[in-house]
């Protein structure tokens, strides 16, 4: 699918182009008396596809929730494209294109409801939304299951649907949590080579989360987060220099202290 053709319009990109797309100060959070993060501080650049690579457990869900500002930080800032979430959350949100790991379009609803729902609460025109719907799923040669029920597609399918979903109000930034999670393997190398275009295409930013190594790219921004901790932060090239190692999965496993143990397309 050819998803880059159709965000030109995206909002905001050429003023928000010398801000970070994303930046953490400190950031911390517990559930209780455990910590599910401490002290997380990175930025991201515009226009650039970041990993957030960790165990499951590690605190990346707890991370997008922090940064869809379903939670509140009580320690810490965070900015989308320089607007801080607690203080703007309107002009932070509006920046923002979410993909949550759980399954969450109505499966009663047809692909077409679902995606005209999602846009009337972005205050999307009919008449606009409708377009726009028709060439997203076009570009991804689903067109024809437009009327369908949501549960009769595929995993695969239903995730594609998701991605279109976020996609509607032209976000800057594009955050997707274990997006390939349950996929088979084309499945998974199709999501993952579309959403990389929009960001080579269409200037997108993009923050993957993910636990699987074979998800990441030679030239992708690595943040590697460890009970709760950023113990890496930089390009491929750059990780391998700091950990003495030859390849990420060998980094990652020395980063968190995982010795021998071979991730690559398995689940933790």
């Amino acid at each position: 699918m050819k998803l880059e053709s159709r965000l030109d319009e995206t909002s905001n990109r050429q003023e928000s182009a010398a801000l970070a797309a994303l930046e953490l100060t400190s950031v911390s959070y517990s559930y209780g008396q455990r910590k599910a993060l401490d002290n997380v501080s990175f930025s991201i650049e515009p226009s650039r596809f970041t990993v957030l690579l960790g165990l499951n457990g590690a605190g990346k869900t707890t991370l997008f929730s922090l940064v869809s500002h379903l939670f509140s930080p009580p320690a810490g800032r965070i900015r989308v494209f320089g607007q801080d979430i607690d203080r703007n959350p309107g002009p932070a949100l509006r920046h923002l294109g979410i993909v949550f790991q759980a399954r969450t379009l109505d499966l009663d609803l047809s692909v077409r409801q679902n995606l005209l729902y999602h846009a009337s609460l972005h205050g999307i025109g009919s008449r606009v939304a409708r377009q726009r719907i028709d060439e997203l799923l076009r570009s991804i040669d689903m067109s024809d299951r437009i009327e369908e029920k949501v549960r009769g597609l595929s995993g695969g399918q239903i995730r594609r649907v998701e991605i279109v979903r976020a996609l509607l109000h032209r976000p800057s930034l594009l955050l997707l949590d274990e997006a390939t999670v349950g996929l088979d393997i084309k499945s998974r190398a199709t999501i993952l080579r579309d959403i990389r275009a929009l960001v080579e295409h269409a200037g997108i930013s993009v923050l993957w989360a993910t636990h699987l190594i074979d998800e990441v790219g030679q030239a992708d921004q690595i943040l590697v987060l460890d009970q709760g901790k950023l113990v890496a932060d930089g390009p491929v090239s750059a990780i391998l220099a700091h950990t003495g190692t030859e390849t990420i999965n060998q980094a990652f496993s020395k980063l968190t202290g995982i010795a021998d143990m071979n991730i690559r397309g398995g689940k933790q």
